[in-house]
């Protein structure tokens, strides 16, 4: 991908919404509650799009990623997102669904469509890549199909649970979700079993947990994510007044690892994984505009990074969580690199032992363990699975371009036992 013609870039001018928890408090619904996925991908794209000094008219396709088809409108996904961001009716759009990868599956996707030209639209050469998520999962109804239901339910509206014939069942979509039946395990528990195999302790785990919180701190305070943030600000409701959200809301200013160790194992007896530990549960978006090299120059429009190679691997879904190793072997072959040439690297932080797994492991390609995740990551600011991989590149290439480095990783584990990863590399 050296040569120009062949090489994708990356914009300037890529956004994302601050990632908000789900809940306040453990009580209350969180911040982004009233968005469903396609609005807060919206949110993202419309912020890309007024930051990012390309016409609309140039824009060809819409490709986002999203993991989890979790609201009433999420069937149409990409393209309920592009709309909502202001592209016109003619601009066609493309859901991609890689779970946790979900987000950078959409940029190695917008990139296969320019590459390959089969599809792709020499006269709005550009593409809208990123990816979102609301976490806010609903309860489910199980076992009601075909079944008589009383007046509660009506056809497109809601139903009162109080019409619903005994034995009808709720369950979690998200917790649903978070199990594999695959590994026959949670999410967590192949935490847990990387922690066993690499003879993680909980201490290591929650050392990891505070450096990430003190990191996002540090970075949050610094202002450094306030170039690739678009704050969102929502109406005032009963006479209260509107409500900016500025920063990613999961951030602890008061964390401490005396408080970090005094909470219970949250998923099997004896474990190590905690609320402490582990990546929060948010809603989020982001977005990028993306074209050849040549295009950009073409119509004067400056680039962010180039994206040099893509990594996609596969595991034992047992242990799914150690896969970007794999995937950034391959990435690095593929752009002819070694791990020490990497000088930034976002590694997305699933569980604490999980990451530390991979940091071993990265430690042993050159990859210097100091600069994985110098800004702090899933821990501290939370994992909008559709969301996150899009979130992880924009703070890379930003971060390459403010200190004046190179090349930079994304890269992140995949439940079901696969992981993605990207390379990019600063050329603003």
């Amino acid at each position: 991908m050296t040569n120009s013609s062949q090489s994708i870039v990356i914009l300037d001018g890529g956004r994302r919404t601050p990632r908000a928890d789900i809940l306040i408090r453990n009580r209350e619904p969180g911040l982004f509650a009233r968005f469903a996925t396609t609005a807060l991908g919206g949110l993202a794209i419309k912020a890309t799009l007024a930051d990012t000094p390309v016409d609309n008219g140039l824009v060809g396709h819409v490709i986002m990623g999203m993991a989890s088809h979790s609201h009433r409108d999420s069937i149409y996904a990409a393209q309920g997102m592009a709309w909502r961001g202001g592209l016109g009716d003619d601009v066609p759009a493309l859901t991609v669904a890689r779970i946790c990868g979900s987000g950078a599956e959409a940029v190695a996707v917008g990139m296969e469509h320019i590459l390959a030209g089969v599809r792709h639209d020499r006269d709005r050469p550009f593409v809208v890549v990123g990816g979102a998520e609301s976490m806010q999962y609903p309860f489910s109804v199980y076992g009601m199909r075909g079944r008589k239901v009383g007046t509660a339910i009506q056809k497109y509206g809601p139903l009162d649970p109080r019409g619903l014939p005994r034995g009808s069942m709720l369950q979690d979509s998200l917790l649903l979700g978070l199990y594999d039946p695959g590994a026959s395990l949670a999410m967590a528990n192949t935490a847990e079993e990387l922690a066993r195999r690499y003879q993680i302790t909980r201490e290591e785990a929650d050392a990891f947990g505070y450096r990430s919180h003190m990191n996002a701190k540090a970075s949050r305070d610094e202002g450094l994510f306030a170039e690739e943030i678009a704050p969102v600000t929502l109406p005032g409701s009963g006479g209260q007044p509107d409500t900016t959200v500025e920063h990613d809301t999961h951030i602890m200013d008061n964390i401490s690892l005396a408080k970090m160790g005094r909470l219970p194992a949250a998923f099997e007896a004896g474990g190590i994984v905690t609320a402490g530990n582990a990546s929060a549960v948010v809603d989020g978006a982001a977005a990028m505009v993306i074209g050849s090299e040549d295009d950009a120059k073409a119509h004067g429009l400056k680039p962010l990074a180039r994206v040099v190679a893509v990594g996609t691997a596969a595991c034992d879904p047992r242990i799914m969580g150690w896969v970007p190793v794999p995937a950034t072997r391959l990435a690095l072959a593929r752009a002819g690199l070694k791990g020490g040439d990497l000088d930034h690297i976002e590694l997305n932080e699933a569980f604490a032992p999980q990451a530390l797994a991979c940091i071993r492991d990265f430690a042993e390609m050159g990859i210097d363990p100091e600069k994985v995740n110098p800004m702090g990551n899933a821990i501290a600011m939370g994992h909008p699975l559709g969301a996150t991989g899009a979130i992880l590149t924009l703070t890379c290439a930003y971060a390459l371009r403010r200190k004046g480095q190179r090349y930079g990783l994304v890269t992140m584990c995949i439940g079901g036992g696969q992981g993605n990863a990207l390379i990019i590399e600063n050329v603003s």
